[in-house]
């Protein structure tokens, strides 16, 4: 009997596990965990999700809670403690990774900083240290910006939600996010075959290089921009993590 060869489906009609984290600010050296979503969707299994608020330790200000809708008093009165919810984050994308399945995450360099930067913060094993080369990330930013590079205007997740058509309910809570996330990237490969038909490792490999490029064109137009050239220095390329800096690092 002659045997069949069936390929695999393209990584984006398998399952993706979409990550988004709502913080206390925007610096992943600095600033705290406040809710969390690790989703899994797609593959033609239900969606399964898992969300965290925490107490991050800290006071939250006034602008972040603005924007997620967590204020201090809620997340020290619901919130768990930061140090457990972190440990809890780490283990759900390492089940993950190890699974095979990609990390989908908007701007992935600063949840997956961020996360870094807690683990290291509470000591938990940072979750690069668990899974070391396994790690498959997909970033719709990156994604986004390599196949549309001239686009004019913001690129957030609403920004990108709204470019691809993709619905985005209750934007700034991390499982809406999450789940946002993942059908941009869905959208952006199932219209571009050099991202869809991409094995993960070589997708990866890609965006490594991309994130890179995109890094050096921006510092070069901070360059080039009166009154901003000072923000050529703060421009970083590396992706999807930013190294640990041992020495001058965030407490």
């Amino acid at each position: 009997m002659e045997q069949t060869h069936t390929s695999a489906p393209p990584w984006y009609l398998s399952r993706l596990a979409g990550f988004d984290l709502e913080t206390t600010g925007v610096s992943p050296e600095r600033d705290r965990i406040v809710t969390a979503c690790v989703v899994q969707i797609g593959g033609g299994h239900p969606a399964a999700a898992a969300n965290w608020l925490a107490d991050p330790g800290v006071d939250i200000p006034e602008g972040a809670a603005a924007v997620h809708g967590i204020t201090t008093e809620r997340a020290r009165k619901e919130g768990r403690p930061a140090a457990e919810v972190v440990e809890e984050i780490v283990t759900a994308l390492t089940a993950v990774v190890l699974s095979g399945i990609p990390v989908v995450a908007m701007n992935a360099a600063f949840d997956l900083t961020m996360l870094d930067r807690e683990a290291r913060r509470h000591g938990v094993q940072p979750l690069a240290d668990v899974v070391g080369a396994d790690l498959r990330v997909v970033d719709p930013f990156v994604l986004d910006k390599h196949v549309d590079p001239y686009r004019r205007g913001k690129r957030t997740l609403t920004d990108l939600c709204r470019h691809y058509q993709v619905p985005l309910d209750g934007a700034h809570s991390a499982d809406a996010d999450a789940v946002a996330a993942c059908r941009v990237a869905w959208r952006i490969a199932s219209t571009h075959g050099e991202i869809g038909n991409a094995s993960l490792d070589d997708l990866h490999a890609m965006q490594i290089g991309w994130a890179r490029e995109q890094a050096e064109s921006l510092a070069d137009y901070f360059r080039r921009t009166p009154g901003k050239d000072d923000r050529a220095a703060t421009v970083r390329g590396d992706w999807p993590l930013l190294p640990h800096q041992r020495r001058g690092g965030a407490a």
